[in-house]
């Protein structure tokens, strides 16, 4: 029986038109690249267990999934892996703890292809545009 790829999420918060990324700390593949925040879904995870988990982990906070924006492949350092994008809520007025990142900042969709995102994010911008319908 073939297994099946790994998987990573990444959670898409927007508000007025702007998406929320936030940029990594020093270190690693994707030090000082910005990204949006999510992770590995573990063995037996849920995508949506996997965000709230990654959420409470990176920012100490409680978000509210919502549904999947679609699905993309990359390659990392491990082999291939999917990513699945998913659409969530954040509570406005909630403050979010800078553990594994330097800064957050919530950016125009359509100027998203202007930051130094992690390549592996670059992969979900047309599924996040043509979601959100930003020309």
């Amino acid at each position: 029986m073939k297994e099946s790829m790994p998987r990573s999420i990444a959670g898409i918060a927007c508000r007025n038109g702007k998406v929320l990324v936030a940029k990594r700390k020093e270190g690693g593949a994707i030090g000082l690249r910005w990204e949006f925040p999510g992770g590995k879904v573990e063995e037996g995870e849920s995508d949506m267990a996997a965000l709230k988990r990654e959420f409470q982990e990176e920012f100490g906070i409680e978000i509210s999934p919502k549904r999947i924006i679609g699905t993309s492949c990359f390659a990392s350092h491990s082999g291939q892996r999917m990513l699945a994008a998913w659409e969530l809520d954040i509570p406005e007025g909630c403050v979010l703890e800078l553990r594994e990142h330097t800064q957050i900042d919530w950016i125009e969709a359509a100027k998203l292809h202007r930051i130094d995102l992690a390549e592996s994010d670059k992969t979900l911008l047309p599924l996040i545009l043509s979601y959100f319908a930003i020309p």
